[in-house]
Order: structure tokens, then C-alpha cells, then sequence
């Protein structure tokens, strides 16, 4: 359904990040809506969030993206409910007949038969382990995940067969699950991406209206970090002329809470990602939308969105040369490791289940 264009995007559904619901890309009607002229308009209406469930038929998703360091990934839920305007998995929602605006935030999907599934595909003879990423499309520690706990249980399973996993996250609800990941952490089998996209609390609210604030995800880093943790700061996505001056900040802040490595990730506009992001422009920062678009295109070709492997993460040009420049020497400065070791492979274990054929010897 698509909002009426009238209606001021910061009164319309307050504690969402964006203020349109325009149909899929893949429908073929679009549904608007429209005053009859009896009624005012609820201007102020909130949103409740809807969950459905899933059941996969699998559930390790396999990629060849060079842009990556990992091949496979599982993604609990569909959506997010932290609502940040600028997700570059917003787009995923059509492939569900949704509106990447604001389906995406409150029409969830939870997959609870994910950790059973899982099971299945770790113990098949021809699966060869390698680490999992969770929480690489959508937060795995979103607020439905109190009720779901699917994330904890796929995190059981992974320790129960000794699999490396890494988890990308901004949700506090990680801390409730300390004690498998510190378990994990002492056989190398896991490390943590907390991701921080600015440290001014104001924007953090108006980018990523349901996340944690910056001073509560640098609690987490701290948490996990006592707990014997590795954790690398994401300043992900750094946005030009918004959040960018803020590079050295959030690393240092990052580095002072135990974060022992960084990485970073220019802003993504894919799809109708842009469009959210530009109607969100207008309304929260108008003064600032035509440079900061402008610096897009220019690390683009002239795009708002280069998608091509090699470029899509970091763009290109002098002004992401400089960002790429500025990394690097705030890294170097305050001792972030180079590289973590990878995650060990070499423990991975199929464990023994009622109807297996033991060995003799």
C-alpha cells in the first residue's frame, strides 16, 4: 500500500524508519491509498509489527561473491524491525510480494524449523565445513528474536558440531547468548561484527529507529569483548556528508570499548532502496541531500548505485580513496589487527543420533 503524499513523513508511523509502502517491483498493481473525505487521515498511527512463519526447505545459502569473506550465510528472518533506512536487503521483501518501505519493518518472517533444517544439512556426507555468517541480509538479534530464540538455537547446533560461525549484529539481545559464544570463542570457532553507523545519538534514532543507541552497541562490544570474544566495529555504512567525518570517532570509540579489528562499508543504494533514502533526505536533512547524493554519484559513475563486484562496497574515485586512505591510518594509529586468523575448521564433528551405524573399531 502507498501512503498518501501529503502526509509529513515524520508524523505518519512514528519509530519507522521510512514513511512509504510502495507496491513490490514484481506486483503487478499498485495499491494506493486514498481519503474518502470523512475521515481525517491517522497521521499518528503506529504500526504493530506482523510475524509469519516459515519453513525452509534449506537453509545454508551459498554465495561466489569476491566482495565476500565467506561463501554461506543463514538468515533467521525475513525484514528487520530496527527499520534502518538506508538496508541494503530492504529489496528482498518483493520477492515476497512486499514493499520494501515499511513491510519490510513490520511484516516479518521467522523461520523457527531453521535450526532442524540446518542439523540435516551439517550432517550430510558431502557437506565440508566452512564458516557460516549469520546476520549478513537481516539482524539475527532483532526484537522478535526474544520470542523466537531461533538465533540461539542455531547457534546450539553450531556448537554442538564444532562449526565456525561469524555473527553480524546491532541487537543487545547478543548478550543473552554470552555463554554459547564465549563457549565457542575458546575453540576459535566464532568472532562478532557489531556494526555502529554514527555516534550522534539524534541521527542513530532517525537512520535506525528501533536499534539499540551507539552508547548501548559500544556496551555490547564491551560485554562481548570481557567474555573473551573477538569482536571487529563496523562503521558500516558510512554515508558522504553525513556520517563520514565520523570515521576516526567510531573506530577509536570501538577500539577503546575491545573491539580488536575494523572494517567499513560506503553507503549501498539498490533498488528501491534509493528512493527510500532520498525521501528520507528531504524530510530529515534537505539542506545536506544534494551533496550527499551528489558525493554518491560521483564514487559511482555517476550513479546513485554501482552493483559490479569490486565496486559496490567501497566505490571508486578520489573522494573513496580518501575514505579508504583515512581507514587505513586511523587503523594503523590505534592498533586494530591487520587480520584475524580464521576460524578453525578442523573440529567440526557430525555428532552420533539414534539410526547411525557406529563403527566396530
Amino acid at each position: 500500500m502507498s501512503y498518501h503524499a501529503s502526509f509529513p513523513l515524520s508524523q505518519r508511523h512514528p519509530g519507522r524508519g521510512v514513511g512509504s509502502n510502495h507496491t513490490g517491483r514484481y506486483e503487478a498493481h499498485e495499491r494506493l491509498y486514498q481519503p474518502d473525505g470523512w475521515e481525517a487521515p491517522d497521521e499518528g498511527a503506529v504500526l504493530r509489527t506482523q510475524t509469519t512463519l516459515e519453513v525452509p526447505r534449506r537453509v545454508i545459502s551459498y554465495n561466489r561473491s569476491p566482495d565476500l569473506p565467506f561463501d554461506r550465510s543463514i538468515n533467521p528472518y525475513r525484514g528487520c524491525e530496527h527499520g534502518c533506512v538506508y538496508c541494503f536487503a530492504r529489496p528482498t521483501h518483493a520477492w515476497l510480494g512486499l514493499s520494501a518501505g515499511l513491510d519490510f519493518e513490520t511484516r516479518l518472517v521467522a523461520r523457527p524449523e531453521a535450526p532442524a533444517r540446518l542439523r540435516e544439512e551439517l550432517r550430510h556426507r558431502a557437506y565440508t565445513p566452512r564458516t557460516i555468517a549469520i546476520g549478513t541480509n537481516t539482524d539475527p538479534y532483532q526484537p522478535i528474536e526474544k520470542e523466537h530464540r531461533i538465533t540461539r538455537r542455531l547457534l546450539k547446533t553450531l556448537r554442538e558440531f564444532q562449526h565456525p560461525v561469524a555473527v553480524v549484529t546491532k541487537g543487545t539481545l547478543i548478550e543473552r547468548d554470552i555463554d554459547i559464544l564465549a563457549d565457542m570463542a575458546r575453540d576459535r570457532l566464532v568472532r562478532v561484527g557489531v556494526s555502529i553507523t554514527t555516534l550522534d545519538p539524534q541521527l542513530s534514532r532517525r537512520l535506525e529507529p528501533r536499534a539499540p543507541s551507539p552508547a548501548r552497541r559500544l556496551q555490547i562490544i564491551r560485554a562481548l569483548s570481557d567474555a573473551g570474544i573477538d569482536v571487529r566495529i563496523m562503521t558500516s555504512p558510512l554515508i558522504p556528508g553525513l556520517t563520514d567525518h565520523e570515521l576516526e570517532g567510531l573506530l577509536e570509540a570501538g577500539r577503546d570499548a575491545g573491539a580488536i579489528a575494523a572494517s567499513w562499508i560506503m553507503l549501498r543504494l539498490p533498488q528501491e532502496v534509493s528512493g527510500l533514502f532520498k525521501e528520507w533526505l528531504a524530510t530529515h536533512y534537505p539542506d545536506r541531500a544534494g551533496r550527499v547524493m551528489g558525493l554518491l554519484r560521483d564514487m559511482h559513475g555517476g550513479q546513485e548505485y554501482d552493483a559490479a563486484w569490486g565496486r559496490r562496497m567501497r566505490g571508486q574515485g578520489p573522494y573513496a580513496e580518501m575514505i579508504a586512505q583515512r581507514f587505513a591510518v586511523a587503523v594503523k594509529r590505534l592498533g586494530f589487527a591487520a587480520r584475524l586468523p580464521d576460524l578453525r575448521t578442523d573440529l567440526f564433528r557430525k555428532p552420533a543420533e539414534v539410526g547411525d551405524q557406529l563403527t566396530l573399531f
